[in-house]
């Protein structure tokens, strides 16, 4: 693992491939995970590319995978996903693997579609059978029908689709009958009406059983119907809308003799369809278990393949087309990784010559590659979020580590919820191997990937609990309170002294509901609370007034040293870019700027604890008082916190007057000045760049002491701003911009970190609320129903707790941790106009058959 403090150092190196080598070194690069292309074909269409046809190749073996997975997901097969990632095929196996997989795509489209033509064809003969039992008790045939009679019976008494009734009429009778849709038939029955005219009398049934639809798959409600209608025209009426209305014709049996027929027909065919079809579902079955198998191997082969053409896209040919040139941005310390990748691709393709690489200088900024490790991602996931850094400048979050989670800590401080989620990280932790972890929602993946952030915050959370003594809004009394009440009541001090010390007594104590323990009196403060806050300040009625002093002016302390940080590591930003003159004409004054107001201030807090006791803490004048006087330069003479600190005042307020002009003007003139007075020198690697002579035979005249290290009598800072068009105006503008924001900056920057204070405060209130609604009031019901009571409300306690306090109120501290670190601190060093360094690795490519499908 390289360091986190700045980025790895990046070089600019060209591979030249043999054209029979290429793919096997790539492969091996890709496999290794160590360099980042550059495309050497920006203006050249991607359908214009040389390997545009394998790209394609692969594309098509994608498509036949991915119907593969999607016959297998539907026949319900598992897919085995390999612990290990198989390599790229070579070259000389990949023309069979394409054969194989297309070989099987046809066997497995033909096996599939006579599946679904045996399927479609038996459930249509379901369907037949169904409609000549419903229709059986339609029509009443007459076996004994006389053609001739000279006498109708009454029409009232017959059925109107007696068969012998309609030959009475000497009509030329005809029958249509199938299924119907359920949701169709009400609009079938009205379009019959309107367009026959009342020539077709139809008959419906409903399906006891629901069926499947041969067209669709779908199961739905059917209706059997019978239309009995007269003459030709009628008939192809009907029959046309029953096309329009996709309902399902079968022919209607003329006699019973017929009907018997096609019915041992229909049970005879049914029977040979289904032992038809179960056969060819076991050999597809067959067929599906075996193609799973490989299928895995085969998704990851072809994946890796098509990112090796991509990458061998990039790439441009030399004059003799026999060789192919890359650009790769490389770490410098795996360049010897790289030169043994590069041996291995040669030697597995058995070529003569070996590919080789070499580095070149370049002026372009490289990208950005800081290691991490399942520790330190997802903190350095939170400071990618607000930029990538700029490339070997100062990384943030080496010092995220502890700081992140102790500003959340110091918001969210309570043992017990800082337990809790403690407790939670840990199980994520322990359990980080387990696959289902992994492929979780997205909200339970969210916590698992910071699941280490989590850990540290609920551990600094016990922490802040503790010295807050804070407990689910209890206090807990672990080594004895330091302060003493029956010290306040004493019956051997004379009436005089209980007067002038303010003792108790009797009466006051009968008749006063609070009463007021006074430090400076013997035996009442025994000493400090070993660790935290005295569990007696939790009786008080001031608590409130007292953990808010303390806590304010902890924020503002935490606040300014978290600030001057930021501003002290700029600093090492200049020194290893070499731009000395920031240091004395940008830092320096920057942090003159912040000590001698806001440092002065934290001087003023702890002086004032440190000086005055119980005993005179009655005289201590006001900080607040003090601080705005200083700048008032009052004319009245006052006590003060120390002597001679009206002239220490003035003295800070001088050296910030004057480091504000600095700070405005300093390196704008100072710059002015290198323009006018001196000239450009050579090559260097200069400010966030390094500078890259346009042509060879201008690098081949430098010596490779100036192309690598840069001349050192002349700093590099310097040269950057000589070489570059030097425009005072614009420098200036920016400058003064810089410094007023900063100036502003310090003072609502420091305002800002009063939220520690402020989220705290309402964590501690909310939790006390929370306590005081629930469990108070179940502990205070009578014992004969609180045992009871006291089940649920523990439970909705523990409920309310979780979602609210760790969930809600969590978040909201994070948040509030996530910008204190964007804006306070990070501004005031880190630039995050980087780009990231994202290598051509196939541990990157997904692995996931979901992915495939879609």
């Amino acid at each position: 693992m390289g360091s986190l403090f700045r980025s790895e150092t990046m070089c600019l190196a060209q591979l030249f491939l043999q054209s029979g080598t290429a793919y096997e070194c790539l492969s091996a690069l890709g496999e290794k995970g160590l360099v980042q292309f550059r495309d050497l074909n920006q203006n050249v269409s991607s359908f214009q590319r040389k390997f545009v046809g394998e790209v394609k190749r692969c594309e098509e073996l994608e498509r036949i995978l991915a119907y593969l997975v999607q016959e297998i997901n539907r026949a319900d097969i598992p897919l085995p996903e390999g612990e290990t990632s198989p390599p790229a095929p070579p070259l000389k196996q990949v023309l069979e693997m394409q054969e194989q997989l297309q070989k099987l795509e046809v066997e497995l489209r033909e096996v599939t579609k006579n599946k679904e033509k045996l399927r479609k064809n038996l459930l249509e003969l379901i369907e037949y059978t169904h409609m000549l039992r419903v229709t059986k008790t339609f029509v009443k045939r007459n076996v004994e029908f006389e053609p001739t009679y000279e006498e109708f019976p009454p029409l009232e008494n017959d059925s109107l689709l007696d068969y012998s009734c309609m030959q009475r009429l000497g009509a030329k009778l005809g029958f249509v009958s199938g299924l119907i849709n359920q949701g169709k038939v009400e609009a079938f029955e009205k379009m019959l009406w309107r367009v026959c005219k009342g020539y077709t009398i139809v008959t419906y049934a409903e399906l006891d059983e629901p069926l499947e639809d041969p067209e669709t798959g779908e199961v739905i409600k059917w209706y059997v119907f019978l239309i009995s209608f007269w003459g030709e025209q009628i008939g192809h009426k009907v029959k046309k809308i029953c096309d329009c209305y996709h309902c399902h014709v079968y022919p209607y049996p003329n006699t019973a003799e017929e009907r018997k027929e096609i019915q041992e027909g229909l049970n005879t065919r049914i029977q040979d369809l289904y032992t038809v079809l179960h056969k060819t579902e076991d050999y597809l079955r067959q067929v599906l278990c075996k193609a799973a198998e490989s299928v895995y191997s085969h998704v990851i082969q072809v994946k890796k393949m098509k990112a090796i053409y991509h990458m061998l896209n990039m790439c441009s040919f030399d004059v003799t087309n026999k060789c192919l040139i890359a650009e790769v941005w490389c770490p410098e310390a795996d360049l010897h990784e790289l030169r043994r990748a590069l041996e291995e691709g040669s030697r597995e393709s058995g070529a003569t010559i070996p590919s080789f690489m070499n580095t070149i200088p370049t002026k372009e900024t490289p990208p950005t590659l800081i290691r991490t490790n399942k520790f330190t991602e997802g903190f350095q996931n939170i400071v990618d979020a607000y930029g990538v850094g700029s490339y070997r400048e100062v990384n943030p979050a080496l010092f995220t580590i502890i700081t992140f989670p102790f500003l959340f800590a110091v918001m969210f401080g309570d043992f017990g919820h800082g337990f809790v989620m403690f407790l939670f990280a840990l199980l994520l932790v322990l359990n980080e191997n387990h696959p289902r972890l992994n492929q979780s929602q997205e909200i339970m993946r969210m916590f698992f990937n910071g699941r280490y952030i989590l850990l540290l915050m609920g551990l600094f959370s016990v922490y802040t609990g503790l010295i807050y003594n804070d407990c689910f809004s209890k206090s807990v009394n672990l080594f004895g309170s330091g302060w003493s009440v029956s010290a306040m009541y004493s019956s051997s001090h004379t009436p005089a002294e209980q007067k002038k010390m303010g003792l108790w007594n009797d009466s006051i104590v009968r008749h006063n509901r609070v009463l007021q323990l006074d430090p400076s009196v013997p035996g009442v403060f025994q000493g400090p609370y070993p660790l935290g806050i005295d569990p007696i300040w939790n009786l008080a009625t001031n608590r409130l007034t007292f953990l808010n002093s303390f806590k304010m002016k902890m924020s503002v302390i935490l606040g300014i040293i978290h600030m001057t940080f930021g501003v002290i590591l700029g600093i090492f930003n200049h020194l290893h870019f070499r731009k000395k003159f920031n240091i004395y004409l940008v830092s320096v004054p920057e942090l003159l700027f912040m000590l001698c107001i806001f440092g002065y201030l934290i001087f003023m807090i702890v002086y004032k604890w440190l000086v005055y006791s119980a005993e005179t803490s009655r005289v201590a004048p006001s900080i607040l008082i003090e601080f705005i006087n200083m700048f008032l330069f009052p004319a009245s003479e006052t006590n003060g916190l120390y002597s001679g600190q009206e002239r220490v005042q003035r003295l800070l307020l001088a050296v910030t007057a004057l480091s504000v002009p600095v700070l405005f003007l300093g390196k704008p003139l100072f710059l002015l000045w290198l323009h006018n007075g001196r000239s450009c020198f050579g090559v260097s690697r200069s400010g966030y760049t390094l500078v890259r002579k346009d042509s060879e035979e201008e690098v081949s005249l430098l010596g490779s002491q100036d192309i690598e290290e840069g001349n050192n009598q002349i700093e590099d800072g310097y040269r950057e701003m000589m070489c570059e068009e030097f425009n005072f105006g614009e420098i200036l503008m920016t400058q003064v911009i810089h410094s007023i924001e900063y100036c502003l900056g310090c003072i609502s920057n420091t305002a800002s970190y009063l939220r520690l204070w402020a989220l705290s405060l309402a964590h501690a209130q909310l939790s006390d609320v929370l306590w005081t609604m629930l469990v108070r009031v179940g502990l205070r019901v009578d014992t004969t129903y609180g045992v009871l009571l006291l089940l649920p409300v523990i439970a909705l306690f523990a409920v309310l707790t979780i979602f609210i306090l760790l969930i809600m109120e969590g978040l909201s501290a994070f948040l509030h941790a996530i910008r204190l670190h964007w804006v306070e601190f990070q501004n005031k060093f880190y630039v995050g106009a980087g780009t990231k360094f994202v290598p051509f690795s196939f541990r990157l490519l997904s692995s996931k058959f979901s992915d495939d499908v879609a």
